[in-house]
């Protein structure tokens, strides 16, 4: 019973991650290695076919019946798997939220509907097949296999929840920069914050703009006191340290949003809704900078 359900889950697993490599392909016109793991493996198919099957295969005759099943398993499942990945992770991975029908953005009626459909299918054209591969292969040689896949999905999973922890901690110090680069510029000018961390983006100049802006305002200030000659001496020494530290912290940022990772290219291209609960505007900078 366990070695039939093993096998079960990892053809499905391997059957849904190609479908969504396939839908991946359609929408955007190229390859994308869709899914949690590294692996050509959605576990969440294999968890949901195996449900279904064990489930529903009894009630297989009345069709309305296995279709409403179907609906209400994978849902369930969809949900489940939706938030445990939002409260571990604290990213949402994927958002309905904008389909009409959504339960917490985490399912939507439309999927659902699909969801129900594809069950169908395979429970009564395409798992009889499945059952049939599975016998043809010796048991002996099948446990091996069983044994190699595990440890392959094991390791994968393991550097994946390493990707994601590394990922939270690099947006985390985008963050605390980006933080620090709005606090510093408070004292030269109104938007400069944003413009030094655009900069820190496309990898451009911004020191001229410190300058400009930082004098006019200071200037100004400085000639309504008529202390003018006295704080352009002193105006060099301050903006150079400014400089100094602003350029230390832009440097810092860049190297953070340029810093290559096969790990999280990987995770952002899968899930392009990915949102971070606790630093989404890094993450949103991060993408725009994958994205260039």
């Amino acid at each position: 019973m366990l070695y039939r359900f093993l096998w079960i889950f990892f053809i499905y697993a391997f059957l849904g991650w190609c479908t969504e490599v396939s839908y991946a392909a359609l929408v955007t016109g190229a390859f994308v290695n869709r899914g949690f793991l590294n692996g050509p493996v959605c576990p969440v198919y294999g968890f949901g076919a195996a449900t279904v099957l064990g489930c529903l295969t009894p009630l297989s005759d009345n069709l309305p019946i296995l279709l409403a099943g179907s609906v209400l398993l994978t849902s369930a499942l969809e949900w489940l798997t939706g938030f445990a990945l939002e409260k571990l992770f604290h990213q949402r991975w994927w958002d309905y939220s904008g389909e009409p029908f959504n339960l917490n953005g985490y399912i939507c009626l439309r999927f659902s509907i699909a969801w129900g459909l594809a069950c169908v299918f395979v429970v009564k054209l395409l798992h009889p097949t499945v059952l049939a591969l599975i016998r043809l292969c010796p048991r002996p040689l099948g446990t091996v296999l069983l044994i190699l896949l595990g440890a392959a999905m094991a390791a994968d999973l393991a550097a994946t929840v390493s990707s994601v922890v590394k990922l939270n901690r690099r947006l985390a110090q985008i963050d605390e920069l980006a933080a620090k680069i709005k606090a510093a510029s408070n004292e030269f000018g109104e938007n400069l914050a944003e413009r030094v961390l655009d900069a820190a983006e496309r990898g451009a100049g911004w020191k001229e703009e410190l300058d400009e802006l930082s004098f006019k305002l200071a200037l100004h200030r400085a000639e309504l006191a008529g202390e003018r000659e006295e704080w352009e001496q002193r105006r060099e020494e301050r903006l150079a340290q400014a400089r100094l530290q602003l350029e230390e912290w832009r440097a810092s940022m860049q190297q953070l949003l340029e810093r290559e990772s096969f790990g999280h290219r990987r995770l952002l291209s899968a899930f392009p809704r990915l949102r971070s609960i606790d630093h989404g505007s890094a993450l949103e900078r991060l993408h725009r900078k994958m994205e260039n």
